[in-house]
């Protein structure tokens, strides 16, 4: 038994059960109103299945867009499968929840953050997770940094930038 109770491991388990429920959820049902998500994932993960030229264009992280179009979401006990459109070139994704390193929902402004230690030999144990936006200006320098990478010359999804930890972008402007 353990001299002490590992917070971080118990908020870990209980954040990826939470986005477990929410993707499957919208599986069954869709997406409900205005929501859409953001999902920054390691893309060197064991488990993480992707194109190989996703893979050459977003060799250590990928954040990837689901709203408007994606089908065949599945959920299943340690991750999701989903068909994103890039560039209008549909590709599966398989995506573990131990790879996920944020997941956004901006309509709402909610967000979840796993911080993990370098020298930790167990890099997936959360440390302290942030959940949601702590004030305005965090909310617009967050929508800042994505807003730029979505507003590329690229079809294509944004990477999260290495130098900056990007988690929301309102999308209102592209909206019908």
């Amino acid at each position: 038994m353990s001299d002490s109770i590992n917070y971080g491991n118990l908020m870990h388990r209980a954040m990826r059960g939470l986005i477990a429920e929410v993707l499957t959820d919208v599986s069954e049902n869709g997406l409900p109103g205005e929501h859409h998500f953001f999902v920054t994932f390691d893309t060197t993960h064991p488990d993480v299945e992707m194109a190989d030229w996703l893979f050459d264009r977003y060799p250590s992280e990928m954040t990837v867009v689901i709203q408007h179009w994606f089908e065949d979401l599945i959920v299943g006990p340690d991750g999701f499968r989903i068909t994103l459109n890039f560039g209008d070139n549909p590709e599966p994704l398989s995506i573990p929840f131990h790879a996920i390193r944020t997941f956004v929902d901006p309509s709402v402004e909610f967000g979840l953050r796993f911080e993990t230690q370098d020298d930790d030999e167990d890099a997936d144990i959360v440390e302290i997770p942030e959940i949601g936006v702590s004030d305005d200006q965090d909310l617009r320098d967050i929508e800042a940094a994505l807003s730029e990478a979505v507003n590329s010359d690229d079809d294509e999804p944004a990477a999260q930038s290495e130098k900056k930890a990007a988690d929301v972008v309102s999308l209102d402007q592209f909206r019908k």
